[in-house]
């Protein structure tokens, strides 16, 4: 999240013409998974020209498909400027501040985060690995990430939605896994969002919008695999509402970038991708 109705704990899912993306009114919602190599991450071995570009072919394609199916319409929760709103320009501090990280759960997912910019904050950072985790293309999972992620009002269309997109024969196929949407034998499906950093971009008590920057992880490992593990970063920006004591997400687009310039560094084996995924766990994101 990917990744949009949510993407129940999901590049955007939630983990389109990219991974996800979402069209609403005037504006478009992109909720995409990462597409094929991008040159962002380190460099990697040179693989068959035809096998690459039919890949991200097909990986822009799904995005897309991804995106439409989490678009959403305006329901008027979206932050609006003026009284009462504060414009952040200026880059969030990282360092503790001494609040507490959230000890709620949602399932799986951490909640009960604070009523103010903080707790926005952690809660899209949260959002954005839950919609872009691999767990997305369970169907039973995907839904209970979209319940636990969007707010009530658009939750069971984002499902809907959703459960059309990540149920695809062909695309399913074309990415590498089987009618189940489960890595291949001997295969580990990799789809994994790793926030670094996130920025306010409007508050007004009980509305917010927060942009979340990322990495994300997404590709097969294992012997035999066509689509190797690849590196592409993303930036989603989160429109939040307080409902149900808790921030949850209305909305979200998805734009390329910032990506880093990659380092003259060897990528790792396919065994060695798939133990790193399997032996380190992810975060619960709260400053």
């Amino acid at each position: 999240m990917s990744l949009g109705d949510e993407d129940g704990y999901g590049n955007d899912a939630g983990r389109t013409s990219d991974a996800y993306s979402t069209i609403g009114g005037t504006r478009q919602t992109r909720t995409r998974l990462p597409d094929g190599p991008t040159g962002d991450g380190p460099r990697r071995p040179p693989r068959n020209s035809r096998s690459l570009i039919t890949f991200v072919g097909v990986v822009i394609l799904l995005l897309g498909a991804i995106a439409f199916a989490n678009m959403g319409g305006d329901d008027g929760s979206s932050p609006k400027s003026g009284a009462g709103t504060s414009d952040k320009t200026d880059a969030a501090p990282t360092a503790a501040t001494g609040t507490k990280p959230v000890t709620g759960k949602n399932g799986t997912i951490p909640s009960g985060f604070a009523h103010d910019e903080q707790g926005a904050a952690s809660a899209a950072a949260n959002y954005s690995v839950a919609l872009g985790s691999a767990e997305m293309f369970d169907r039973d999972q995907r839904r209970a990430i979209a319940s636990a992620v969007y707010a009530p009002t658009v939750a069971a269309a984002r499902q809907d939605a959703l459960d059309k997109v990540y149920s695809d024969a062909d695309f399913l196929t074309n990415i590498g896994l089987t009618p189940e949407g489960t890595a291949p034998a001997g295969q580990t499906f990799i789809s994994r969002s790793n926030p670094v950093g996130t920025k306010v971009v409007k508050f007004d008590s009980d509305a917010a919008s927060v942009a979340v920057w990322y990495s994300a992880l997404f590709g097969l490992a294992g012997d035999g695999s066509k689509n190797p593990v690849s590196e592409s970063w993303f930036t989603n920006t989160f429109e939040l509402k307080w409902t149900g004591g808790d921030w949850k997400v209305t909305d979200f687009t998805q734009k390329d970038g910032p990506a880093p310039v990659g380092r003259d560094q060897a990528a790792s084996s396919a065994e060695e991708m798939a133990d790193a995924v399997e032996q380190f766990g992810g975060f619960t994101y709260a400053r």
